[in-house]
């Protein structure tokens, strides 16, 4: 779609700061949730992320760029594995992360994610310690610390993580804007 709509309509302009995503993956349009299926079906069917690190909804020839409250990518609990929020299957975790405020973020082939947090108790209590056990509130005071800890979940190492270095550890741009102008600031 995007190449023909490009042919018939050139140099469309993006759009900035309409949409976004917000911690639980829903949609909001200048802040305002979203609630037409059809809509949200349009919009997770084309989503992707461009290699800048924004993400986008292709509309036609227009990107129209996604400010983010969190990651690019939201994942859902889904029987032993996890969605995203445009519905696509996360595959393998490569890294599961814990920030300082006890978000958990999940490392899987479509990029970093934060886990809904409606899926978060539970999924805290699959946590270990390595040498087996329930982490106490010593271990779980440590790791939101940022101190590295033996803990993981199903054998996946539990590692702290920057809330604040996220986007540029993991390549992602939370709130894409146009590039200026030459000669302009």
């Amino acid at each position: 779609m995007e190449a023909a709509a490009s042919i018939k309509w050139p140099n469309v302009p993006a759009c900035y700061e309409w949409l976004s995503l917000d911690r639980r993956g829903n949609w909001r349009l200048q802040g305002e949730p979203l609630t037409h299926r059809g809509l949200i079906a349009f919009l997770n069917a084309h989503y992707a992320v461009d290699d800048r690190g924004c993400g986008y909804v292709q509309n036609g020839p227009q990107r129209v760029y996604v400010d983010l409250a969190c990651t690019p990518w939201i994942y859902r609990r889904h029987g032993q594995g996890f969605i995203s929020h445009v519905g696509g299957m996360a595959g393998d975790l490569r890294r599961l992360l814990i920030d300082g405020q006890g978000n958990l973020l999940l490392d899987a082939a479509p990029g970093i994610g934060l886990l809904d947090d409606r899926d978060l108790a539970p999924l805290i209590d699959e946590i270990r310690r390595d040498q087996g056990g329930m982490p106490d509130d010593t271990d779980w005071q440590s790791i939101l610390d940022g101190r590295r800890i033996a803990l993981n979940w199903h054998g996946i190492p539990l590692e702290p993580v920057e809330a604040a270095a996220l986007a540029g550890d993991f390549g992602f741009n939370p709130r894409p804007r146009p590039a200026a102008a030459p000669g302009t600031s």
